[in-house]
């Protein structure tokens, strides 16, 4: 695996905060993706605040831009983060490397590491969390319930317990699948909301801690992925991690 990041990246148009942490000769990258950034523009005016500030294709899942050279440029999104969720997300700038990374996506071999600060504690240091949930859409919102839906499993590990008050919880959390807002829903369905969720997170301590922190960001973050897969007929081994973010810091004893 190559830690090298090439001239070929230099010249991306990324959005704000965006660096490439780790790239491959086959032409995959592993970029660190701040909160409250997009993984694409939903419009045109999203630019501005997305991975990319370039022309998105939804369909096809691939940014476009004209290079310094006047030569078109496309780079391929390959799976996606919320906004408001820090860390890792793959970019590809060949056709057929996105191909095979998202067949190891739908195959479920690509391994991804998140961290959470939680309020509450869990009920064991490590646990298996297997839900069902089901996606509800209203005038473009995304709420997601943990009833009646598709299959999810996530590995959950406490890694540090805070007596608080409030309780608190650093949590590693390994999901095994990749339903929308997966995560956020199966801790808060264990009454442990992640920190700073807008959605299902308890909002009265989001606005205490958002005043001491000086920070109203949702703690979660993707820490670190890893995958195999076939490109030009060779095995491809890659793995990227992402530092905890400075506001993890006070949860987080230097892990």
């Amino acid at each position: 695996m190559s830690t090298g990041i090439g001239n070929e990246w230099v010249h991306v148009p990324w959005g704000p905060g965006v660096r490439v942490v780790q790239a491959h000769p086959c032409g995959l990258a592993a970029l660190e993706k701040p909160a409250g950034v997009l993984a694409h523009p939903n419009q045109p005016a999203d630019r501005a605040r997305s991975l990319l500030a370039a022309a998105y294709d939804e369909e096809a899942q691939v940014f476009s831009w004209v290079g310094a050279d006047g030569r078109a440029e496309r780079l391929w999104l390959l799976h996606r983060l919320d906004s408001a969720t820090s860390g890792v997300v793959l970019v590809a700038r060949v056709a057929q490397v996105a191909e095979a990374v998202r067949a190891a996506f739908e195959a479920r071999t690509v391994h991804k590491r998140y961290v959470a600060v939680v309020f509450g504690h869990a009920r064991e240091k490590q646990a298996l969390w297997r839900d069902a949930l089901s996606v509800q859409r209203e005038e473009g919102a995304v709420r997601v319930l943990a009833r009646g839906g598709a299959p999810a499993e996530c590995r959950m590990r406490c890694l540090r317990a805070l007596p608080g008050p409030p309780a608190l919880s650093l949590l590693q959390l390994e999901p095994l699948t990749g339903r929308t807002h997966q995560l956020r829903v199966q801790c808060a369905a264990r009454h442990l909301p992640i920190l700073g969720d807008q959605t299902y997170g308890d909002f009265r301590r989001n606005r205490e801690w958002a005043r001491r922190l000086g920070s109203d960001r949702l703690f979660l973050h993707a820490a670190a992925v890893k995958l195999e897969f076939v490109a030009g007929g060779q095995q491809v081994g890659f793995a990227a991690e992402v530092p905890l973010p400075a506001a993890f810091a006070p949860f987080s004893d230097g892990r």
